[in-house]
Order: structure tokens, then C-alpha cells, then sequence
């Protein structure tokens, strides 16, 4: 199955560089369209949907930028477990899991961009970068709008912009989100303070895994919530002021942390890397959370910066069904917690440990 070919590889996002890369984990653009004559998707009728899904796929063939060993994959072909593994990874949401009738996503080679198709709306493409990478990543998804514009007719309004199933999205379409680490904003009690900062500026604050998860890991998601009356060069401007703040307050938190309670978070750190190297059972909400604390840890310099991108990984590849694709087979909870703890006793295995 195609699936598997996601299997041997880390998600690009996931690499641990770029720029901020040691608070941003990840920058994503989205913008949503819909096709001109055809209806929405909770419309659509399966046939209609599966008419769209043909559209998109010819348009997408005919553009040069997903030609270099992208997949297609059509979501009624997978079973429960391959939709949650591309949940888990970002390349999907738990909206078009949830619905894989007439559905389909396009996934580049890297997994930079994903094209979701009949998912709220008939087309919502996406590019994620690693770091505070959002204007490479606008640059990125506009020249594949304007590609796939040549071969699609979008709903557009001259008075609102483009037309969505959602109010919130009318207009440029677009969605801007940075998953930012703030374990020192946690840790010091500062943290409902900033969000609350930032939800008063416009923008919202999800978890890990986008609106309605939880904020596991000290992992959250800060979006933009207006695009209509706006600019898409606006709105990135606007998000990354707010983000740029927002570093610099979990940057002062950390200082903090160092010169006054330093053997503290040292304690925590060690404690983390001893659960997560011995531990025989373990279950996935623990396991994002010691990971959390190791990647504040190397952040403070108590972990060697190797860390970083193992632990990035580990993040993903621990999730429930990464971990049952990768061993090719459905586990029971029990099991999955056994399993988890014995993958990660290997990739940290001769990983250089606490100073």
C-alpha cells in the first residue's frame, strides 16, 4: 500500500531546524477553495464528491510541483488506523479521517504540502515547514494556488473573496499556524496569562492536534481567526508579531529558569530521561510529556542538542497508530503501551545523557 512509503522517512516539519527551531516545532499555511458549480461537500453526493476528487487529481497532474514521488491516496481505501497515522502526522485532519467517503489527499515527498480533498472544503492545501518559516511557506503554497487556478475554476466573489463552507474562512482563505514548546511559561505559571494576550489580539490557541485537542506537551498551536477585509501579507505580518512575542517572553522564562531554579529543572529533566530509558510500560499522554520536558532540557543546555530531533520523532512515532503501522500490526492498549516503551528505550540508546 502507498501508506508504507511514509513509513521510512521523518516528516520534513519534524527535523528540528530552522529558524526559532528551538520553540517553534513547526509552520503551517492553509488555504481553503471550492470548485465553482459543484456544492459543498456535506452536500455533495458520494458520486458528485467522487467527480470532484477526479477534478483535482487531473488539475494537480497537469502542474509541475508535486510531479518529484508525491502519493495520492484516496481515503476510502484505508482502514481506521492508516487515517490516524496521517493524522498524527499532520498531513490530514481528523475532519477528513473522520469522513473518507469520496475523499482523497494529495502528500509531496517530503511531506511539506498536502492537498486534502472533500474535506470541509472541496480543496484545502497545506504547507508546513520546520522552524518560523512562514513566509517561505506562503511564497510555497501561492505559486501552487496559482497553478492549480489555471485548471479550476475557484468560487470567488468579487465583493467577499473566495467562498467557503465556514464564515470564518471566507475571503482569503487562508489559515496561518505556528505549534509553538512553551515549557517554561508552563512551568513558571505564566502561561494562561500569554494565551490570554493572544486571544484577545485575534487569534486562537489550540492543541497538538488542531482545534478541540488538547495541549499535550506543553505543544500549542497559535492561528489567525479573521481572513476576510485582510491581506494575506497582513496576516502574516500580524501572526508573527504576536509570535515573536510570545518567544520572547517563553525566552525570558527560560533565562529565568537558569539562574534561579536551575537544580529544579534539572531534577525534572533527569527524572524524564530516567522514566523514558527504563520504563517497561508506558502510555502516550506520559510519553509526550517526559519528551517535553527533555526538549526543554536541551534547550537549557542540560541535554546534548542531538536530542532535539530524536526527541521530534519520538513525538509522533509514539502516537498510537505510527506506532501499530511501524510494527505492522493492531495492538491492544496494554500492548501499546509495552511497545511504546521499548521503542523508546531504542532511540534513546546510546544517546548521550544528562551532563
Amino acid at each position: 500500500m502507498k501508506i508504507q512509503v511514509l513509513l521510512k522517512k521523518t516528516s520534513e516539519w519534524l527535523n528540528g531546524q530552522g529558524p526559532e527551531s528551538d520553540i517553534v516545532i513547526s509552520s503551517r499555511i492553509r488555504l481553503a477553495r471550492n470548485i465553482e458549480n459543484y456544492p459543498f461537500p456535506w452536500r455533495a453526493s458520494l458520486d458528485i464528491k467522487h467527480q470532484i476528487v477526479k477534478h483535482v487529481h487531473g488539475a494537480v497532474a497537469q502542474c509541475g510541483f508535486l510531479k518529484d514521488g508525491s502519493l495520492t491516496i484516496n481515503m476510502e481505501d484505508l482502514d481506521e488506523i492508516d487515517r490516524m497515522f496521517l493524522v498524527e502526522r499532520h498531513l490530514i485532519s481528523p475532519e477528513l479521517s473522520s469522513s473518507p467517503e469520496g475523499s482523497s489527499v494529495i502528500i509531496s515527498k517530503r511531506e511539506v504540502v498536502s492537498i486534502m480533498i472533500n474535506e470541509e472544503d472541496h480543496i484545502r492545501m497545506q504547507v508546513m515547514n520546520s522552524g518560523l518559516q512562514l513566509f517561505e511557506g506562503w511564497k510555497m503554497i501561492k505559486d501552487i494556488d496559482s497553478e492549480l487556478e489555471k485548471h479550476i475554476n475557484f468560487s470567488f466573489s468579487p465583493k467577499l473573496g473566495y467562498l467557503t463552507v465556514c464564515p470564518t474562512n471566507v475571503g482569503t482563505g487562508i489559515r496561518v499556524s505556528v505549534m509553538l514548546h512553551l515549557p517554561a511559561l508552563v512551568y513558571t505559571k505564566q502561561i494562561n496569562k500569554v494565551l490570554q494576550a493572544t486571544v484577545k489580539l485575534g487569534l486562537a490557541v489550540r492543541g497538538l492536534y488542531g482545534e478541540g485537542s488538547e495541549a499535550l506537551g506543553n505543544l500549542f498551536q497559535i492561528s489567525n481567526q479573521a481572513t476576510v477585509g485582510i491581506s494575506e501579507q497582513e496576516i502574516i505580518e500580524n501572526i508573527l508579531k504576536v509570535i515573536r512575542q510570545v518567544i520572547t517572553y517563553e525566552r525570558n522564562q527560560r533565562r529565568y529558569l537558569i539562574n534561579h531554579s536551575l537544580k529544579d529543572v534539572e531534577d525534572k529533566v533527569f527524572r524524564a530521561y530516567g522514566a523514558l530509558t527504563h520504563a517497561r510500560i508506558i502510555s502516550s499522554k506520559e510519553t509526550i510529556g517526559h519528551l517535553s520536558t527533555l526538549r526543554m532540557g536541551v534547550d537549557l543546555g542540560i541535554l546534548d542538542i542531538n536530542y532535539r530531533k530524536k526527541v521530534n520523532k519520538l513525538m509522533i512515532l509514539t502516537q498510537p497508530a505510527n506506532l501499530q503501522k511501524n510494527l505492522d500490526r493492531i495492538l491492544s492498549p496494554a500492548e501499546r503501551d509495552e511497545e511504546r516503551a521499548t521503542i523508546i528505550r531504542k532511540t534513546l540508546k546510546g544517546s548521550k545523557g544528562p551532563k
